[in-house]
Protein backbone atom coordinates (compact mmCIF):
# COMPACT_ATOMS: atom_id res chain seq x y z
CA UNK A 1 0.00 0.00 0.00
CA UNK A 2 1.37 3.13 -0.70
CA UNK A 3 -0.37 6.86 0.35
CA UNK A 4 1.04 10.21 -1.80
CA UNK A 5 0.83 13.71 -1.41
CA UNK A 6 1.32 16.18 -3.79
CA UNK A 7 1.68 19.59 -3.42
CA UNK A 8 3.49 22.99 -5.70
CA UNK A 9 0.56 23.39 -8.17
CA UNK A 10 -0.12 26.83 -8.85
CA UNK A 11 -0.81 29.51 -11.52
CA UNK A 12 2.05 30.92 -13.70
CA UNK A 13 2.79 32.78 -17.02
CA UNK A 14 4.08 31.06 -20.37
CA UNK A 15 8.56 30.56 -19.97
CA UNK A 16 8.20 30.20 -15.65
CA UNK A 17 8.88 27.56 -13.49
CA UNK A 18 7.29 25.73 -10.79
CA UNK A 19 8.78 22.40 -8.76
CA UNK A 20 6.38 19.63 -7.70
CA UNK A 21 6.44 18.05 -4.36
CA UNK A 22 4.76 14.26 -3.52
CA UNK A 23 5.61 12.84 -0.49
CA UNK A 24 5.27 9.09 -0.57
CA UNK A 25 4.54 6.93 2.37
CA UNK A 26 4.85 2.60 1.92
CA UNK A 27 4.81 -0.41 3.99
CA UNK A 28 8.87 -0.77 5.02
CA UNK A 29 10.77 -2.64 2.73
CA UNK A 30 8.62 -1.84 -0.12
CA UNK A 31 10.12 -0.42 -3.42
CA UNK A 32 8.73 0.89 -5.88
CA UNK A 33 9.03 2.84 -9.26
CA UNK A 34 7.94 6.43 -8.92
CA UNK A 35 6.53 8.79 -11.80
CA UNK A 36 4.57 12.30 -12.58
CA UNK A 37 1.40 11.96 -14.94
CA UNK A 38 -1.20 15.04 -16.08
CA UNK A 39 -4.80 15.12 -17.12
CA UNK A 40 -5.85 17.88 -18.84
CA UNK A 41 -9.50 18.68 -19.67
CA UNK A 42 -11.06 16.73 -21.78
CA UNK A 43 -8.07 14.52 -22.71
CA UNK A 44 -6.61 10.83 -21.22
CA UNK A 45 -4.35 10.54 -18.68
CA UNK A 46 -0.79 11.06 -20.00
CA UNK A 47 2.54 10.02 -18.33
CA UNK A 48 5.11 12.80 -18.03
CA UNK A 49 7.90 11.10 -15.68
CA UNK A 50 9.09 8.74 -14.31
CA UNK A 51 12.08 7.80 -12.02
CA UNK A 52 13.45 3.87 -11.22
CA UNK A 53 14.28 2.61 -7.97
CA UNK A 54 17.90 3.20 -9.16
CA UNK A 55 17.46 6.81 -10.16
CA UNK A 56 17.12 6.24 -14.23
CA UNK A 57 14.39 8.71 -15.70
CA UNK A 58 12.20 8.98 -18.07
CA UNK A 59 10.78 11.33 -19.95
CA UNK A 60 7.67 11.90 -22.38
CA UNK A 61 9.18 14.23 -25.46
CA UNK A 62 6.74 16.99 -24.84
CA UNK A 63 8.88 17.62 -21.62
CA UNK A 64 12.21 16.59 -22.71
CA UNK A 65 14.88 19.62 -21.81
CA UNK A 66 12.23 21.40 -19.84
CA UNK A 67 10.91 19.07 -16.85
CA UNK A 68 13.50 17.46 -14.23
CA UNK A 69 12.51 14.90 -12.19
CA UNK A 70 13.99 13.34 -9.21
CA UNK A 71 14.00 12.02 -5.95
CA UNK A 72 15.13 12.27 -2.27
CA UNK A 73 14.94 9.11 -0.73
CA UNK A 74 16.25 10.41 2.99
CA UNK A 75 12.79 12.54 2.85
CA UNK A 76 10.85 10.15 0.84
CA UNK A 77 9.83 12.79 -1.23
CA UNK A 78 9.48 12.95 -5.55
CA UNK A 79 9.89 16.03 -7.17
CA UNK A 80 9.12 17.29 -10.34
CA UNK A 81 11.34 20.59 -11.65
CA UNK A 82 9.15 22.47 -14.56
CA UNK A 83 10.93 25.02 -16.39
CA UNK A 84 9.51 27.51 -19.67
CA UNK A 85 6.29 25.91 -19.03
CA UNK A 86 3.74 26.17 -21.85
CA UNK A 87 0.11 26.75 -21.90
CA UNK A 88 0.00 23.53 -22.90
CA UNK A 89 1.50 21.73 -19.72
CA UNK A 90 -2.13 23.35 -18.04
CA UNK A 91 -3.29 20.33 -15.93
CA UNK A 92 -4.07 18.38 -13.20
CA UNK A 93 -0.59 16.71 -12.22
CA UNK A 94 -0.56 13.22 -10.60
CA UNK A 95 2.41 11.83 -8.36
CA UNK A 96 2.08 8.02 -8.99
CA UNK A 97 3.70 4.67 -7.43
CA UNK A 98 3.98 1.23 -9.25
CA UNK A 99 5.26 -1.75 -8.03
CA UNK A 100 7.14 -2.32 -11.48
CA UNK A 101 9.17 -5.09 -12.14
CA UNK A 102 12.92 -6.23 -11.72
CA UNK A 103 15.40 -6.00 -13.54
CA UNK A 104 19.14 -5.50 -13.32
CA UNK A 105 19.22 -4.88 -9.39
CA UNK A 106 16.20 -2.51 -9.60
CA UNK A 107 12.76 -1.67 -9.51
CA UNK A 108 11.85 -0.53 -13.36
CA UNK A 109 8.91 1.27 -14.03
CA UNK A 110 6.00 0.07 -16.57
CA UNK A 111 5.82 1.76 -19.46
CA UNK A 112 3.10 2.66 -21.44
CA UNK A 113 0.68 1.94 -19.28
CA UNK A 114 -1.57 3.27 -16.14
CA UNK A 115 0.83 3.18 -12.36
CA UNK A 116 -1.01 1.03 -9.67
CA UNK A 117 -1.63 3.96 -7.04
CA UNK A 118 -1.84 7.88 -7.48
CA UNK A 119 -2.13 10.92 -5.30
CA UNK A 120 -5.23 13.27 -5.48
CA UNK A 121 -3.61 15.76 -7.51
CA UNK A 122 -2.10 19.35 -7.99
CA UNK A 123 -3.52 21.96 -10.62
CA UNK A 124 -1.12 23.46 -12.63
CA UNK A 125 -1.75 26.47 -15.04
CA UNK A 126 0.08 28.26 -17.44
CA UNK A 127 -1.10 31.44 -19.12
CA UNK A 128 -0.03 33.89 -21.92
Amino acid sequence: QVQLVESGGGSVQAGGSLRLSCVVSTYSGSRYCLGWFRQAPGQKRESVASIDSDGRTTYADFVKGRFTISKDNTKNTLYLQMDNLKDEDTALYYCAADSGYYREHAVRCPRDKEFGYYGQGTQVTVSS
